[in-house]
C-alpha cells in the first residue's frame, strides 16, 4: 500500500517527468527574440540565447530551420566556446564571431554528438545555421557579420 503523500509524489514526480521528456519538448521548441543579421547580401533571422540556459537549450529537438533561419549566441565577455549537439536533430555549421563581427573559424556538426567543436581564439558571438549554409554562401573566417547585439 501507497500513503496518500507517497502516492501523489509520485505522480507530481510522473508528471515533471512527462512534461519535460523529450518527445514533449520536441513537440514545444523553446522561444527565442528574433534579430536580422546580415553577411554580406545574405539577411539571417536569427533566434537569440543570451542567457546560460538559453545557451544550454539552443537548438535541441529542433526538426528544422528555414533557409535562413539560424541562432546566435551570445557571451557576455569574448571567450573560448566550444559547442556540441547533444540532442539537436539537425545538422549545423556553427560560425564562431569574435567581438568586432568577424567569422574566427566555421565547423560543421553531426546531429546527435557530443563532439566538441571549438572556437580557434576567444569568441563573442556563435552563429549556428543549416550545415553548409555558410558555405553555399561563400562566408569564410574573415567574412564580417552585422547586425549583432552589443
Amino acid at each position: 500500500m501507497i500513503s496518500k503523500s507517497l502516492f501523489s509524489a509520485s505522480v507530481l514526480l510522473g508528471a515533471t517527468l512527462a512534461v519535460t521528456s523529450p518527445s514533449a519538448m520536441s513537440q514545444q521548441p523553446a522561444k527565442f527574440p528574433i534579430i536580422s543579421l546580415n553577411a554580406g547580401i545574405h539577411v539571417i533571422r536569427a533566434e537569440v540565447a543570451a542567457r546560460d540556459a538559453e545557451r544550454q537549450q539552443g537548438l535541441m529537438y529542433r526538426e528544422k530551420l528555414g533557409p535562413n533561419e539560424g541562432m546566435i549566441f551570445l557571451f557576455e565577455a569574448p571567450a573560448g566556446v566550444c559547442m556540441w549537439m547533444k540532442n539537436t536533430l539537425i545538422p549545423l555549421s556553427v560560425a564562431f564571431i569574435d567581438e568586432s563581427g568577424k567569422i574566427v573559424n566555421i565547423e560543421d556538426m553531426q546531429p546527435q554528438t557530443t563532439n566538441p567543436h571549438c572556437a580557434k581564439r576567444p569568441i563573442r558571438y556563435a552563429l549556428e545555421m543549416n550545415r553548409g549554409w555558410f558555405r553555399q554562401k561563400n562566408i569564410k573566417p574573415g567574412s564580417v557579420i552585422d547586425g549583432l547585439p552589443r
